[in-house]
């Protein structure tokens, strides 16, 4: 998803996560920067989390957290959407396995 990815198309649990991040963030007084020095990520991976445009990983949420002394709890409480496990779409498995017979080296 790039930044001009309207905000209705934009996941809404990512979104209500970096709303939740944001609030917090500047509740514990902390600029991106900052944050993004202490929890070891890049001050744009802060920015993207925030508007919703980044899918961190529970290390980097944990990381973060620990940045800004909260606890992963209080950040997802802000969070109350979840996504149908419908809405999403998967890509097929594209593999094509071999239908020979594997040839025995014993003889």
């Amino acid at each position: 998803m790039t930044d001009d990815t309207p905000t209705e198309k934009r996941n809404a649990v990512s979104t209500a996560l970096g709303k939740s991040l944001k609030a917090i963030r500047i509740a514990a007084n902390k600029s991106q920067e900052t944050l993004a020095f202490e929890a070891e990520v890049d001050r744009t991976f802060i920015s993207l989390i925030e508007r919703g445009l980044a899918n961190p990983s529970v290390l980097t949420l944990a990381n973060i957290c620990f940045a800004l002394n909260t606890t992963m709890a209080e950040l997802f409480a802000g969070v109350n959407s979840s996504v149908p496990a419908s809405s999403h779409i998967r890509r097929s498995n594209r593999a094509q396995p071999s239908l020979k017979p594997v040839k025995s080296r014993l003889r």
